[in-house]
């Protein structure tokens, strides 16, 4: 069994990805989550990591637009979002998202993203039979 502390982001990440560009349309950014089962989207400028949109953005994107009203992405992502790096604890990262309230950090090697870890991650990991005890 694994201590916590040993335990690195690159092994609960999801390694694939989907992004956005800063000037993709908010209704196609919607359609990659939508199409993807996913709650997220990283938003790279070439290549890099730039921000980050959530299904929680898309809350703000109704209330504060008109949604089909040729939004981009760029209006409503956080900006240089809090990432990690593969070898980070992960117990260190949710400290983190804790902390912040987030659902959801990007992982990247420099400036590009490499995989995403998410609060669903850590719920999978707590269930899998190899967890630590508490």
């Amino acid at each position: 069994m694994d201590d916590i502390e040993d335990v690195f982001v690159a092994r609960l990440m999801t390694s694939e990805i989907h992004t956005v560009t800063p000037d993709t349309l908010v209704e196609d950014a919607a359609a990659v989550l939508l199409d993807n089962d996913i709650s997220s989207a990283l938003v790279v400028d070439d290549g890099a990591l730039v921000g980050i949109l959530t299904t929680t953005d898309f809350v703000d994107i109704v209330a504060k637009s008109q949604p089909k009203a040729e939004t981009t992405v760029e209006r409503y992502m956080t900006r240089d979002p809090i990432t990690a790096g593969a070898q980070d604890s992960v117990s260190a990262v949710a400290a983190t998202m804790v902390e912040h309230g987030f659902h959801h950090v990007p992982v990247v090697d420099g400036d590009e993203p490499i995989g995403i870890i998410t609060t669903s991650d850590f719920a999978a990991y707590v269930s899998s039979p190899e967890a630590p005890s508490p």
